[in-house]
């Protein structure tokens, strides 16, 4: 465990490789999510992310300038070089890393460093962020990034708030499909307790919990899933070729308060979804990235 981590890092927030930002707004927009304004990058991607009351969210991701994009990552950005990556192999849409929470970047680095699973240089920058009001604030990062090489196609990374985002987000909180938070990310390898140490390294958590189809590791916030594909098709109905190698993100299991309200929103805007244990599924679509299932709050 970290030696300033008297717990698990917090689940920060989830990344979504999508085709464009304006494709993203509109899918989300019609599962019911209330999305921020575009916010720009200063090494060519951008982001229209989704808040969580739970202090979690999604970073749907995408490329504003691939001149910038691509002369950062050949600089040694390791953020635009993975997200440069994931797109080649797998295509512009996905789930392509997860990010935790962190109150000291640099420890996390070294921590990445030591144990021969550093992704490379850290990172640190600042945005604008435009709120609801029209009024705008600075949000400044630190990141440290672990990777695997088993794994080229999916990143972890540490992200330290350098100024936090203002405490009243709570417009962008709301969400119509009654949205909370995120209870679990789901990932997917033929033998996935093979990366249960890589996960443990970036979530800076030593227990693993054994399933009948995989580990669960245990953010402070949510639980980090990984899974084989039988186990991946059981739960959320996604089939996976069984000869795929290495670490894939799939899947994001939502906090709703009712879900009777979740499934009138769905169906009012013609979303195609199925009902399976108590979850309304909803598979990948252009500009969501990843099959998006949503529960009832435990």
């Amino acid at each position: 465990m970290n030696a300033h981590s008297a717990k698990p890092h917090p689940l920060d927030h989830v990344v979504l490789s999508v085709v464009s930002i304006d494709l993203a707004r509109e899918r989300l927009g019609k599962l019911g999510f209330t999305v921020a304004a575009d916010a720009r990058h200063p090494f060519g991607t951008e982001n229209a992310c989704v808040f969580f009351a739970d202090k979690t969210y999604l970073e749907p991701l995408g490329i504003a300038s691939v001149e910038e994009s691509e002369a950062s990552a050949r600089h040694g950005n390791v953020f635009t070089a993975r997200n440069r990556a994931f797109r080649f192999r797998c295509g512009e849409e996905g789930l392509s890393a997860v990010a935790f929470a962190t109150k000291d970047a640099g420890v996390d680095h070294r921590n990445f460093v030591s144990n021969g699973s550093s992704a490379g240089e850290m990172l640190q920058f600042s945005r604008p962020m435009t709120m609801p009001d029209g009024s705008e604030s600075i949000a400044g990062f630190k990141l440290a990034f672990a990777g695997d090489l088993r794994a080229p196609d999916f990143f972890l990374f540490a992200v330290e708030r350098v100024n936090p985002l203002p405490s009243d987000c709570s417009a962008l909180e709301a969400h119509a499909n009654g949205v909370t938070g995120i209870a679990e990310v789901a990932l997917c390898a033929p033998e996935p307790a093979g990366f249960s140490a890589y996960v443990n390294l970036a979530v800076a958590q030593s227990a693993v919990e054994k399933t009948g189809f995989g580990v669960n590791i245990a953010a402070s916030n949510a639980k980090i899933s990984l899974m084989t594909p039988e186990g991946l098709e059981a739960y959320f109905e996604i089939a996976v070729p069984p000869a795929e190698r290495g670490l894939r993100g799939r899947a994001i299991l939502f906090n709703v308060g009712d879900l009777a309200v979740t499934e009138a929103h769905l169906a009012a805007n013609g979303v195609t979804y199925t009902r399976k244990n108590n979850r309304i599924l909803v598979k990948p679509a252009p500009g969501q990235g990843a099959l998006f299932a949503f529960e009832e709050t435990r």
